[in-house]
């Protein structure tokens, strides 16, 4: 008796050590998305690309069905043979399952065969176009997704803006910006409505590549933008500007400036100096770096240059020998004072800003007390 109860004992302690490896190793697998060094985006912003909240959920599901994968794969492929109905459950938990390429070929398959039963569904119906990107996006899969995103036989599975968003968004952060564009044009095919995201996303596409083409197609989107009324992000203006100094239209740049509300922040002080030095205004150029440089507040970040724009800008003043003095003074003000950045213009227009929704978020979602289990109060919010 002592014997059986002995191995039921060690029977259990080795699955929940297998278990316990098991959850270990997709937590290693995953912590890329859980720590900010890691994770390598560009444009959007975590409560966007909402990564981290798929990989909580592939750990829970995995550790659910731990050492029953195989078999759930095989029922879902027993299905696809006998043709048989693929219900929403099992199409939403076989995308959070799939580690390798062969995984998702399965659930390439699944996703076709779910299409094909359901592409009448009611409007409203969970979405799964999006899951489907986040785990290309996790995998590094950008050939697959935009396989699919284009494939006419899935005409309406990838209905919604996010969808195409996380694509282009892989693309941009991989460096393949004409597929990016591709992608944004595909969008625009199918009918699929742009989003504030979007126009991010294709601003910065465009400034990328920087060609004929991008800039009529940013041309364009400005004039529908313009057309609509539409109030944008400040990124949306940032890019625009700096796409059209690249492309030495400094009317055109100009014209953008007045559409950012907040001037406050680095990428804004640099496109300014930019600004000021591609317009040949050496006065309020320098003008411009005087104040940075005077400014003592404690209480106020002081005005940063990257040494890249300031050293465009002193080629520009390269004429003007009495400005260039001034300017070298200010320059070294500004160094003594840690001012100057190394990161490049491009650098701070491509980088991630922080979430700002996240905490917001996960006060909303608690509802109920973690002592007592009833509803809180306004009382019981600060327990």
């Amino acid at each position: 008796m002592a014997a059986a109860v002995a191995e039921g004992s060690n029977r259990i302690l080795r699955e929940a050590i297998r278990r316990a490896l098991f959850f270990k190793q997709l937590a290693l697998a995953s912590s890329c998305w859980n720590c900010p060094q890691g994770a390598k985006r560009y444009l959007l912003t975590e409560d966007i690309l909402r990564l981290h909240e798929f990989q909580q959920q592939k750990l829970a599901i995995g550790y659910q069905l731990y050492g029953e994968k195989d078999a759930y794969f095989t029922a879902v492929e027993e299905k696809l043979t006998k043709n048989r109905l693929i219900l929403k459950d099992e199409l939403k938990m076989l995308l959070h399952l799939c580690q390798t390429e062969s995984e998702v070929e399965v659930a390439k398959k699944v996703i076709y065969r779910y299409h094909a039963e359901n592409k009448n569904m009611a409007f409203g119906e969970f979405k799964f176009g999006p899951l489907f990107m986040r785990l290309c996006y996790e995998m590094d899969l950008e050939a697959a997704a935009v396989e699919l995103i284009k494939d006419q036989a899935l005409h309406g599975f990838f209905s919604d803006s996010t969808s195409f968003n996380i694509l282009m968004d892989l693309l941009f952060v991989k460096g393949h910006y004409e597929c990016a564009l591709e992608v944004l044009l595909e969008m625009k095919r199918q009918g699929v409505k742009f989003n504030k995201e979007t126009y991010l996303l294709a601003f910065a596409i465009c400034y990328k590549l920087n060609s004929s083409k991008s800039c009529k197609i940013c041309t364009t989107l400005l004039e529908d933008l313009q057309f609509k009324g539409e109030p944008m992000p400040r990124r949306v203006y940032y890019f625009a500007i700096a796409f059209a100094l690249k492309q030495n239209d400094v009317t055109k740049a100009r014209s953008f400036f007045p559409y950012i509300m907040n001037t406050r922040s680095i990428i804004c002080s640099n496109l300014k100096v930019l600004l000021q030095a591609e317009s040949r205004d050496p006065q309020g150029l320098v003008q411009t770096l005087k104040q940075a440089s005077d400014s003592s507040s404690d209480f106020v970040k002081r005005p940063e240059f990257c040494i890249q724009v300031l050293t465009t800008a002193r080629e520009k003043l390269e004429g003007n020998p009495t400005v260039c003095v001034h300017f070298e003074e200010i320059f070294a003000k500004l160094q003594a004072s840690g001012q100057i950045t190394s990161l490049t213009l491009d650098d701070l227009l491509c980088r991630t800003p922080p979430t700002k929704r996240r905490y917001t978020h996960l006060l909303r979602q608690r509802q109920v007390s973690q002592r007592t289990f009833k509803p809180l109060s306004s009382a019981l919010l600060a327990e």
